[in-house]
């Protein structure tokens, strides 16, 4: 499996570090209730076919990248930067994430 890093190009999966699910989104913590907060730490669906994962290039730029995989046939469907990548890579001109 391949991973084509916008900053580097295509890299083997050795390169990279997977960083867990891209879809979910931390509880609130001013929210002081401890089930929302232990099902996003523990309850993991296990999705076959197109899902978002986050990826750490960390045999390469070191940025974090959100990828969207195939978990049946491990096809690489997009990648783009996440979190602070992304959001310098969108505000720099003809840098569009």
């Amino acid at each position: 499996m391949r991973i084509d890093c916008p900053c580097c190009g295509p890299r083997a999966l050795s390169e990279f570090s997977y960083g867990g699910d891209a879809t979910l989104v931390r509880p609130d913590l001013a929210v002081n209730e401890a089930a929302p907060f232990a099902a996003f730490v523990y309850d993991r669906a296990n999705p076959r076919g197109p899902h978002e994962e986050l990826w750490h290039h960390i045999g390469g730029c070191r940025h974090w990248l959100k990828v969207r995989r195939d978990t049946a046939t491990h096809e690489i469907l997009s990648v783009e930067p996440a979190g602070r990548a992304a959001l310098l890579a969108a505000a720099v001109p003809g840098r569009g994430a």
